[in-house]
């Protein structure tokens, strides 16, 4: 300005030089004069700034959610101290800092806006309120820690680890240990998974099981968080079903039965917590579901989703975004003809005349005894299926989640099936509920094909949404052997699904990756916050994204795999990593720390007088 006051340059003009600056120098410029202050505010400058820094597409629109003002803690000045843009921060790396050690207080819960109000708001929020900054690192694990919990509260989380322990700990300022259950008197290898009920009273807690002969089952456990006391313990076949809580006192286990050499069934039960039940009307535990496996497939990784929150999402996706694929999905509960899912008369009978051929030794096997196996397995299993849920799920009903597989024991598909409310509780009968004499099997609702190798699964807040994590088949690939499924990618894809329309939504997030091949594959927990959504991966690093803008925000480092992460139920800006490494790391937003670290008033001391009076009484 001259000495009049009045701007040497237009602001049009000092709009142009600051598009070419990079967003702490817009901040630091506004600090020179009033007038580019008022330029540095711009909406349309914020915008660009936005598209640009976050490389996102530009035909995405800002946060959809509802604008309400924002509560920025400790951050009442919009300058560059306020917003933390000290250094070069870009999409897919963590800004610099975000790997050192910070405060380790947890402090009070500090919600961010749901929606900012401004670009400037949208862009302070991306940069300020993700969890990358690691507040506190906990070593109590002896080996590496597989899997975290949060309670649903959020003041309490659990771990499990190669130590076959199962640890409870205390989200309090600063995080401490509660408890500590040790699974080696009950022959556990180790534990691998937990979840909270949803009142917060019991834990569930699984791991695997040595029997006989050094042979591995999975068995789980459930333990009271008041008193610690083991209350039951229900086997688990395979381990990596995992189990699940279906309501607050009851959870569901898995079983399987061998049928041939690559044909075998599995058997999801309801069990009562409480194993100590004596009435008529109350059983131990009943049978939910009996599923054919072909091909070498098993059921694994269940999980429950509630379908009463489905109409009013945390954050709604957009289904029509480019680059989706609807045809991985397959509603086999429609009235719709499907080729691959009903064979056709002409091709039953032709099955069964080689059949019968084969039995009278008219014929010759033309086939591998592994696909002549299916062949029959599936003929079997004609006219004695009970046939899928018609129509999309009601708010009442809940949805059976779990991994399967077609053509190899490679988890390639997401398997989907109703629970209705009477199939909700251990009364009733304890076998076949709803099922004709002829009714072996139950057939699934939907299948979602990913054409990859699934490592990992998460629900949204709301359950409306599907994260998976897959290492891709090549393109074309075709399974020929059971046994030998094709390659996987080293690249992790991160795939979105709505649970609601049964439709891929979003395109693949990309970021992470892994290594180990099919025959060694392990599970890379996720988890899916308000606003963000985090996994682990085998390259030592989490990862944090966004839901809505579908970029990379943050990358958390350890010594190993990060096998697990969660975030707090009640605080997005928390997040909890755990690694092959033996450790569990804590991680805050930039923000966050800067109010635990903030310097807080010193209280005044008390007048002589009147600490000689109280003395004196």
């Amino acid at each position: 300005m001259d000495e009049g006051g009045a701007p040497l340059l237009p602001d049009s003009l000092v709009y142009q030089i600051f598009l070419s600056l990079g967003p702490a120098d817009v901040l630091a410029a506004g600090l020179v004069c009033r007038q580019w202050q008022a330029v540095s505010r711009d909406e349309f400058l914020w915008r660009e700034q936005f598209y640009r820094y976050y490389q996102v597409a530009r035909d995405v629109p800002r946060h959809p959610g509802q604008h309400q003002p924002s509560r920025w803690l400790g951050t009442a000045g919009l300058g560059l101290p306020a917003l933390g843009l000290g250094g070069s921060r870009r999409v897919g790396r963590a800004a610099p800092g975000c790997q050192g050690s910070g405060s380790k207080a947890r402090g009070p819960s500090m919600t961010a806006p749901t929606a900012a109000t401004s670009w400037f708001e949208e862009f302070r929020r991306l940069y300020d309120a993700v969890p990358c900054v690691e507040v506190q690192t906990l070593r109590e694990h002896s080996d590496q820690v597989l899997h975290l919990s949060f309670s649903h509260s959020g003041g309490q989380f659990a771990s499990c680890s190669k130590d076959c322990t199962v640890k409870i700990w205390s989200n309090d300022l600063s995080i401490s240990l509660i408890h500590s259950a040790d699974m080696r008197p009950y022959n556990w290898s180790y534990t691998q998974f937990s979840q909270f009920n949803q009142d917060d009273s019991l834990l569930l807690a699984s791991g695997v099981f040595l029997g006989p002969h050094n042979s591995s089952s999975g068995e789980i456990a459930v333990i009271s968080l008041d008193t610690f006391a083991l209350l039951s313990r229900v086997r688990n076949k395979p381990y990596d079903v995992f189990g699940c809580w279906l309501t607050d006192t009851s959870l569901i286990s898995g079983n399987l039965h061998r049928i041939g050499d690559i044909t075998s069934c599995s058997v999801l039960w309801l069990n009562n917590a409480f194993q100590d039940v004596e009435s008529e009307n109350v059983n131990v535990v009943k049978r939910l579901f009996k599923i054919q496996n072909l091909n070498a497939s098993t059921i694994r990784t269940v999980m429950v989703a509630d379908c009463s929150r489905f109409d009013s999402p945390d954050l709604l996706l957009d289904a029509g975004t480019p680059g989706t694929d609807s045809s991985r999905v397959f509603d086999l509960g429609s009235d719709s003809e499907d080729e691959e899912s009903d064979p056709g008369p002409a091709r039953t009978k032709g099955l069964r005349r080689l059949l019968d051929g084969l039995l009278e030794g008219r014929a010759q096997p033309l086939l591998p005894e592994s696909t002549l196996e299916t062949k029959v397995a599936e003929l079997l299993a004609q006219g004695h299926t009970k046939p899928p849920e018609q129509g999309r799920a009601a708010a009442g009903n809940k949805l059976l989640i779990f991994t399967t597989g077609c053509l190899t024991y490679s988890p390639h598909q997401i398997g989907i099936k109703q629970i209705l409310p009477h199939q909700m509780t251990t009364a009733g009968p304890v076998l076949g509920e709803g099922r004709g004499s002829d009714a072996f099997f139950d057939a699934l609702d939907h299948v979602i094909d990913v054409h990859g190798h699934i490592i990992g699964m998460g629900l949204s807040p709301d359950n409306r949404y599907l994260y998976v994590n897959s290492r891709a088949w090549p393109s074309g690939s075709v399974v020929a052997d059971p046994m030998q499924p094709p390659p996987i990618a080293e690249e992790i894809d991160l795939l979105v699904f709505d649970l609601k329309t049964m439709r891929e939504v979003k395109r693949a997030l990309r970021a992470h990756r892994a290594y180990t091949p099919n025959d060694e594959c392990f599970f890379i927990f996720l988890d899916v916050s308000r606003d963000f959504v985090a996994s682990g991966a085998e390259d030592r690093h989490g990862y944090i994204w966004d839901r809505h803008y579908n970029i990379c925000l943050a990358k958390l480092r350890h010594q190993d795999v990060v096998n697990s992460v969660v975030f707090s139920p009640q605080e997005q800006e928390l997040l909890l990593t755990a690694s092959d490494d033996a450790t569990i790391k804590a991680w805050r937003s930039p923000r966050t720390v800067r109010v635990l670290q903030a310097p807080r008033p010193r209280p005044r001391p008390r007048p002589f007088f009147s600490w000689f009076a109280s003395q004196k009484r």
